[in-house]
Formats: C-alpha cells, structure tokens, sequence
C-alpha cells in the first residue's frame, strides 16, 4: 500500500511497483480502512483522487478528523506540498459545521479541524476564529482541536475562544528549527524570536496548554553550531512533545538543490540527539501535572484491562478497569 503526498503526484508510477496493492491520495487517508477492505476483492485498486468530500465512515474511533483547508501559496524551501496540492483553498463554513454535526452524531467524541495551513482558513468572509465561534455555537462537539498553526497566526483574538473548555489546550505550532539562518533558507515566514513571542502568548492565555512542534535536523548546510543552537532553543520552549525528523531531498524542491548536502551519518546522529531531548521535554511536561484531575478521552483497550486515553492537552493516560471505558469522556487524577 502507498499513500501520502507522493502518491497522490505519482499514481501511475506507483501501480507499477511489485507489492503495491493500494494506492491512496493523502486526500483519502480518513477512507484507509474501507479502501483497505475493499482492496481484498480487487486487484492493485487504485483510489479516486478527485478532490472532492465523500461520506464519512462508520465510527470506529473516539476521534474523527475533518478538513477545512488545503494547499499552500508560500511555499518552503524543501517542502513538494504546493506542487501536488496547488493553491490555498478552504471549505465552505457552513459544510464544515454540517460535518462535525454529523460526526458527533455518529459518536465521536472529538474532532480535530485539519488542513495544509488552516492558519489562513478563509471562506466567505469567514476566518478560522469566526469557523471556530459558529462550530462551537452551532454543534455540540464535546472535544475539539486544532492540527498545525504557523507563529503569526496565534492572536489574543484567536485565544480569547479557549475560554470554552471545549477547545483542546493543545496547540501545534511548527518550528523546524531553532536556528535563525536555517529557518531564513528554509523560507519559514518567522524567526526564533517571533517563534518565542507566539508561545508565551499562548501560554499566558491558555491554562495547562501543550506545545507541540515539528524539528528538520540536517537541513542542507546546517552546521554544528546551528544544530546545537537549534537544541538550546527546544529546550528553552520545553515542548511536550518534539516530532523529529531528518531531511529528506524532494525532487523539484529548493532545498534539493542546496550545496552542502548533510551525510547520513551526521543525521542519523543529530537525529538521535534531537530524539533524546524531545523524550525529556515530553517527560518533564508529564510531571507537572502529576496528581493533577484532567478529563481524559479513553480511546481504546491495549490488554486485557488496560485501557489508553488523552487529555485534552494531549497527555496520553492508561488505566486498570474491567469496565468498558470506550469513548468515553471522564474526570482522571493523573499519578
């Protein structure tokens, strides 16, 4: 099975590949389990790709994802997203709150609101603050979250909404590096010092509220010093957690075209570095909240009678019960 970006650019080339069976745009990901059950009566299906909304399946999970925006105008460096996704556009509101509606019908307990850059939702006049407040006043969503926002979309308009406990304390906010010249090449449209200021906005408004980030080590011409300086700053914005990743050349991008090109070698180890300080920012998020009563969405059983959820801050909780716990929303004190 292939699935994600490049086998929405390059179908064909993929259903020529042995042991391919599947091929899926990133636009069908939340259809993976029927197209995967329908795979076993065909051979080498290939998905449609037509960019057009389908009906939601069957809930099988607490959490549901619904898209309200897509494509990007100002491309990165190093990213292939704007080539296969085009140009920045975004649903309309009142078809987006249609769908929460009936996702917390069929019993999900949370949504989380997805996109390229839902940071620059807009539709009929409508903004992703103005999207919030109308899903908040027009459905009964228990739980909802936001995915990836950019540092110059955090305002105190925006976080005025948390105000309604219904809205996750959960922000991901995209960093790529902590270095300044690094995040100039990448052509990421802030700086640290920006970066730092939309956290502490954050996190002056928002009680218990993690951030998320995602970290590019190796990125072409990244010297030791940059690496390092890079690591000083994730420590300095203690995230609860750190998605890491080491540059990866796209075709047609940028940065794949950049002299300097970093060794495996030297990502591999800066990789594991990055990898062990986003374990014990992670940790030392967990601890503060240590004994600490949070609401916890119990998603699924993992053993006999242990079962896993979140919080709405994205801490992840296992438990000890015979009871069935699914999809259900409950007061936790955290040990």
């Amino acid at each position: 099975m292939a699935t994600g970006c490049y086998a929405r650019r390059a179908r064909q080339e993929l259903t020529r590949i042995d042991g391919v069976n599947l091929v899926a745009g990133s636009n069908e990901n939340k259809h993976l389990l029927r197209l995967i059950s329908d795979a076993s009566h065909q051979e080498r299906p290939v998905a449609p790709d037509k960019g057009t909304r389908t009906p939601s399946p069957p809930a099988f999970r607490t959490r549901t994802f619904v898209k309200v925006q897509d494509g990007c105008d100002t491309p990165c460096s190093y990213c292939i997203v704007p080539l296969v996704r085009g140009r920045e556009t975004s649903l309309p509101a009142s078809e987006i709150i249609a769908e929460v509606g009936n996702r917390v019908a069929e019993g999900y307990q949370e949504v989380v609101l997805t996109g390229t850059k839902i940071g620059t939702y807009h539709n009929n006049g409508i903004d992703l603050k103005g999207l919030l407040e109308r899903i908040l006043a027009e459905t009964s969503v228990p739980r909802l979250r936001l995915s990836s926002l950019q540092p110059h979309e955090i305002s105190p308009d925006l976080l005025s909404l948390w105000a309604d406990d219904r809205l996750c304390p959960h922000f991901h906010l995209s960093l790529q590096s902590g270095s300044d010249p690094i995040l100039a090449r990448m052509r990421r449209r802030y700086d640290t010092t920006e970066y730092e200021q939309a956290v502490s906005l954050i996190r002056g408004s928002v009680p218990d509220v993690a951030i998320t980030t995602d970290i590019i080590v190796g990125f072409p011409g990244e010297t030791d010093e940059e690496f390092e300086e890079s690591c000083r700053f994730c420590q300095r914005m203690e995230f609860a957690r750190i998605h890491v990743f080491p540059f990866s050349a796209r075709s047609c991008t940028e940065a794949a075209q950049m002299p300097d090109q970093i060794d495996s070698r030297t990502k591999k180890i800066r990789t594991d570095t990055m990898l062990a300080l986003a374990e014990e920012s992670a940790r030392n998020f967990r601890q503060r909240f240590s004994g600490k009563t949070m609401t916890v969405l119990w998603e699924q059983r993992t053993g006999d009678y242990i079962w896993s959820g979140v919080t709405g801050n994205y801490i992840r909780v296992f438990t000890e019960s015979k009871e069935d716990l699914n999809n259900q929303l409950m007061p936790v004190k955290l040990a």
